[in-house]
Formats: C-alpha cells, structure tokens, sequence
C-alpha cells in the first residue's frame, strides 16, 4: 500500500512534491483541522486509504476515525477528522478524497445488488473490468459492500474462456492442457449452451461461467448440472434482472458495472474552526 500511495502522490504532487497555492499562501508552520464528510448517502469503503495518504505528507498529521468501513453513511456525517500542516492536509486531499469516493462508490453499487439477493442463496462477484492500478482497492471495496472477488487476475486462476475453446479446438482439449500444465490450479470454464455446460463437466470442471444466457437457459443449465460443479451467471445482468438469475438456482452472478461503471459516492474535505 505504501509503494501504490506513492505513486497516487506523485501523479498529483510530481515526485517533487510540490502543491504551489498551498506553499505560497501558507507558511510551514501553519495548522488545520479538517473534516471528512459524506455529502450523500452510501456505503463506507476506503477510509484506512485515506488514512495511509494523509499519513505519507510530512509533519505530524493526525488521523481520527469517526466511522466504521462497511457502515452505511449519511449525507453531512462526518467520517474523520485530521489535524496537521496546513500544506500538508491540502496536498494530500484530492488524491485521498479520489481513492475514497471512488472505493466508497464501489461499495455502494456492490451494496445495491447485494441486498437485492438478500433472499437467495446467490452471491454477486466483481470481474476484471477494474481501473488500471487500482484492481486491489476496488476487489476491496466490492468485499465491503458485501460481494466477493472472482479471481484477482490472469495469475491465480484459470478461465478458459471462447478464444482458448476455439484455438485449442474444443473445450475438452482447452480443459486437458490446462490441467496437465497446472495440475493444482483451479479452472473454471466459460459457456455459452447447455451443450458446452455438459461438455465442460465431463472434461471435469467443476466452476461453469454461464456468458449471456437467458433466465430460462440457465435455469436448464442448472436442472441439467446439479451439484456437479458451481455456477455463475454473467453478461449485462442489472439491478432490474438480477433477481430473474438469482431465481433460476445459480450460486453466482458476477457484475463487471461494480468496477467499469460505479459512480463515485460524493465526500468532501472542509476546514474546521
């Protein structure tokens, strides 16, 4: 977290390290106090981040927690308060308050769908649809709002998905290279039909990623599987049709929008008397 703080800095600050308006007009000396505060409701994500940014400025910067993450917010609450150099709490702002409203807006759209299969056993999962550098904070914020995280990248788990299928030739022939090159991974395997479904546990996956198929589709794909292998349904599901998914019996629905589409959950920073 430290490195990846750094570098947040430095895309603001440059690795010099200067905020020019903030030196001109404010000695070395100068103290504040300033309050974090949600400007709309939602869902706390990321406030430890915010923490890390302040404490990386120098001077003695205080960070006091005044909410809990995972907690719902409220419009006007304040979520922290922090005291230091002036210069310092400036500086640091905007790329603190960045990383937490977009963690914070994350967690807020995860909470959304999660309460929605509140009464279902199905649980909704991120992607890898996620902003370049920072895949981590946001697989966080989606564990905050009460999803969970598929795979965090190409490294720890194998998905054989339809360009692997059609390069190796079949599913069965995908599935076998896999596993004699990797015979402890995980593999789990995209499909578009019951057809493929069926193909893919007789090569001996017991993961299915159902791409784009209709409630009715899946629902035929679940009867058909059993308890053979775990599944996931995936490909434009909505708020609006989550629960149609959820219904068919599916143990997981993943959502690239947690990631690629969440708005940003307004919080501001504002000096204190």
């Amino acid at each position: 977290m430290y490195v990846a703080v750094q570098d947040y800095l430095d895309e603001d600050l440059s690795h010099a390290r200067r905020d020019v308006t903030s030196e001109s007009i404010f000695g070395p000396e100068h103290k504040s106090t300033v309050a974090v505060t949600a400007r709309a409701d939602g869902l706390l994500a990321g406030l430890p981040v915010a923490h890390a940014v302040f404490h990386a400025m120098p001077g003695d910067v205080e960070f006091t927690y005044l909410a809990k993450e995972g907690a719902r917010i409220r419009a006007g609450q304040v979520l922290a308060r922090v005291s230091g150099p002036t210069r310092s709490l400036l500086a640091a702002e905007r790329t603190a308050l960045n990383l937490l409203c977009r963690m914070c807006g994350v967690a807020t759209h995860t909470r959304r769908f999660a309460d929605v299969l509140a009464d279902w056993h199905t649980t909704v999962l991120d992607t890898r649809k996620t902003t370049p550098g920072l895949r981590a904070l946001e697989k966080y914020a989606v564990r905050a709002g009460g999803g969970d995280n598929k795979r965090m990248g190409l490294y720890d788990v194998a998905m054989i998905k339809d360009n692997h299928k059609e390069a190796a030739g079949s599913i069965s022939e995908a599935f076998a290279a896999v596993r004699s090159a990797e015979p402890e991974i995980d593999i789990q395997v995209e499909v578009e039909s019951l057809d493929e479904a069926l193909e893919a546990v007789a090569a001996g996956a017991v993961f299915l990623l159902c791409d784009n198929m209709s409630p009715k589709e899946l629902a035929e794909v679940v009867e058909s599987v059993g308890d053979r292998a775990e599944l996931e349904a995936t490909g434009r599901i909505s708020l609006d049709s989550v629960v149609d998914y959820a219904a068919t019996g599916v143990d997981y629905i993943s959502v690239g929008a947690l990631t690629h589409s969440s708005p940003i959950l307004d919080i501001g920073l504002d000096f204190e008397e």
